[in-house]
């Protein structure tokens, strides 16, 4: 978690770019928030690491919609690639446990492959879906710093076990 708006995002691209730039193969998502010249809701594209490719996983509604905004089917596209990538990846990072995920779907079935994989998971969460990720995890998660850092310190370490991070 992370204190303000889009921080968890711009936190995980960091740490997810700096892995990739060490050698390492991360497999998940970095969410990249792209802001609008109408002064709309900013569109929202993940990278799907290590490399790509970028799907826009915000839909436009319009500027008086107050809806959901997410593409589910491009989160589904997401999930599918990331879960594609697992068995060859040193750890997972995934962008966010969104209302998706709190609902059972999206990255659930891949966070719990990656732990059956024995690998590091870290996981942005909101105070929005806090519960539902407590719950989900069982209490196996550990609440981290969001400091760049000691993150990807956290990564190198656990590679090889079991422990999911938020």
């Amino acid at each position: 978690m992370a204190p303000g708006r889009g921080d968890i995002d711009l936190l995980l691209q960091r740490v997810s770019r700096s892995l990739v730039l060490n050698g390492f193969r991360p497999a998940g998502t970095a969410q990249v928030n792209i802001e609008r010249a109408d002064a709309g809701p900013c569109d929202m594209d993940v990278v799907v690491l290590p490399d790509g490719p970028t799907l826009r996983i915000s839909q436009s509604l319009g500027a008086a919609s107050k809806g959901c905004r997410l593409d589910p089917q491009a989160l589904e596209t997401a999930v599918g690639l990331v879960q594609a990538r697992l068995p060859a990846s040193d750890c997972l990072i995934v962008n966010k446990f969104g209302k998706h995920e709190a609902e059972g779907r999206g990255f659930r079935p891949v966070i719990a492959e990656a732990l059956a994989l024995d690998l590091p998971v870290l996981v942005g969460v909101n105070q929005l879906n806090l519960g539902a990720f407590e719950a989900f995890t069982g209490g196996m998660a550990r609440r981290l710093v969001p400091d760049p850092e000691l993150l990807e310190t956290w990564l190198l370490h656990h590679v090889g076990t079991s422990v999911p991070a938020a």
